[in-house]
């Protein structure tokens, strides 16, 4: 080999050498670290030694929070996500920071560890700063409350909440399946902006979301099976609105109570609820009532509990316990001004609409109404009421349509209701004169079809001065009694074809016979 390959060659060595040792410096970081590709804003955990911080089944939190930590130091990355499938045990709390994100699949499983013996009021997740964090997401995976792997602790008193936050902002919560747990799914304390919306909740041991003194609170789209307390609950919160959801109780001992709790308890200060809606819900088989509306406490102003909506519902089956007197599809007292129209109430328990509350020796709380501005009234209208049946406890007097128990301090607006078959009666310490009682004629009751045939007498027989507007041509220029009214859903009339045809050809007999006599 002559000199000039010689020092060719020797040339080359050197850089590929230095070639090697770069990319090996490079594989080395990229253990180290996790991937800053330039599109690429996530941080993944996994199983199968695949990912940035990667997890063997025991305390893995450990590897989780160290995910959150490096997102939540590193602006650059947003998002921690959780690769299935794999079951992460984690044996102590997960903490999630200021603008951060923690998804995963929906085969990725957080699941709280056998006998974990945590303290009271600690949850599965957290925020990371005891002051509070904001702009947190949390999506797309599963959380198994392993409620049978630590059944020394009960259902409902405060262990094992699967997410607790206090002081926090702009929280989102969604495509969530979170079930099987001791505690609330969502609990937040003095946060605004709160999004909880297309998560699937089963046999909870406390609420589904539980917003304590927060405001802007929105919940939609969420599934939700009722095992110890409530679906959605709301306590001194306002600017709320629960929407779209499906709530339920399937039958066993322990099933739970309200599908919606609305809360007010007056204390040393004032935190107004008078902007709450509720509507295009579907509540059905709840141990307690369809939705719990209560106001008590220390003195409080009419503007404090005020102006709750509540429309576009569906309740059926509502009140099925056996040993609860306050029941019905909305059991009710101490707000002013509310207003409950365009629902379907079928076969609930009780009644449709009641003025009650808790009271007897088994309630350490006094739930009297003390509001201080006089009477407490409730309008009640373009409903459809059927089939109320008297509740399992203590049933004498039970079965109406609507029922007002304290008729000197609260009263009913009931106006263009239908009131169909109710076991009862329709009516009690409480009128209408503008309701109608018939057959609303449903395309398919016992399939819980709601809609209405075309020659439904409901058709055009609302409150004279609802909107109607959203109703298809041709809509009498009223609203439709029931669920869709004021719908593009609503059905518009047709005479049925006995009446096209039949009836007009007996009309003509009649005619005639009458000239021939």
């Amino acid at each position: 080999m002559n000199e000039k390959c010689i020092k060719y060659v020797c040339d080359n060595r050197k850089k590929i050498g230095i070639i090697i040792i770069i990319h090996i410096f490079l594989t080395i970081m990229g253990t180290a670290t996790p991937s800053s590709a330039p599109h690429d804003r996530t941080v993944y955990v996994a199983g199968d030694g695949k990912g940035d911080f990667n997890c063997d089944g025991v305390d893995d939190q450990i590897e989780i929070n160290k995910a959150l930590v490096y997102v939540a130091e590193n602006p650059e990355f947003t998002t921690v996500y959780l690769k299935g499938p794999n079951t992460y045990v984690i044996s102590d709390k997960i903490r999630i920071g200021n603008n951060t994100a923690l998804k995963g699949d929906p085969t990725a499983v957080i699941k709280l560890k056998d006998n974990a013996d945590w303290p009271h009021q600690r949850p599965l997740m957290t925020q990371m700063k005891s002051s509070g964090n904001q702009n947190i997401t949390i999506s797309g995976f599963e959380i198994d409350g392993n409620y049978e792997g630590n059944t020394e602790k009960m259902r409902g008193d405060g262990y094992y909440n699967l997410i607790h936050f206090i002081n926090c902002d702009n929280i989102n919560i969604s495509n969530m399946y979170m079930h099987d747990s001791h505690g609330d799914g969502l609990r937040i304390k003095d946060g605004k902006n709160i999004k909880f919306h297309d998560n699937r909740i089963y046999k909870l041991g406390h609420d589904g979301l539980y917003a304590i003194e927060c405001q802007n609170v929105e919940a939609w789209n969420n599934n939700v099976r009722c095992k110890t307390n409530s679906a959605l609950r709301i306590w001194n919160s306002n600017h709320i609105k629960f929407y779209n959801n499906t709530i339920y109780t399937e039958f066993e001992d322990d099933a739970g109570g309200p599908g919606i709790q609305i809360q007010y308890i007056r204390t040393s200060e004032a935190r107004p609820m008078n902007d709450i809606e509720i509507y295009n819900n579907t509540i059905y088989d709840t141990y307690g009532p369809g939705i719990w509306l209560i106001a008590f406490g220390e003195p409080y102003s009419k503007t404090e509990a005020q102006n709750v909506h509540i429309h576009h519902n569906i309740f059926y089956g509502c009140g099925t316990h056996r040993t609860y007197d306050w029941l019905g599809g909305i059991v009710t007292s101490g707000f002013y001004d509310t207003l409950i129209e365009n629902n379907v109430f079928d076969a609930n328990y009780n009644a449709a609409v009641v003025y009650t509350y808790p009271t007897g020796s088994r309630y350490d709380i006094d739930f009297t109404p003390n509001g201080t501005d006089g009477e407490y009234t409730t309008i009640v209208r373009n409903n459809i009421i059927i089939n109320t049946l008297r509740r399992k406890y203590s049933p004498e007097g039970t079965g109406y349509g609507v029922i007002d128990n304290f008729p000197e301090t609260h009263s009913f607006i009931l106006e263009n209701n239908c009131m169909y078959k109710n076991k009862g009666g329709n009516y009690k310490n409480c009128t209408s004169t503008a309701d109608i009682h018939t057959d609303p004629l449903f395309v398919n009751e016992y399939k819980h079809d709601y809609h209405l045939q075309s020659y439904s007498p409901c058709i055009d027989a609302g409150y004279p001065l609802s909107d109607y507007s959203k109703e298809p041509e041709d809509n009498g220029d009223r609203i439709n009694i029931g669920r869709y009214g004021n719908t593009e859903y609503a059905t518009v009339y047709k005479e049925s074809k006995w009446r096209q045809t039949v009836l007009p050809a007996w009309e003509t007999f009649r005619t005639k016979l009458r000239t021939l006599l």
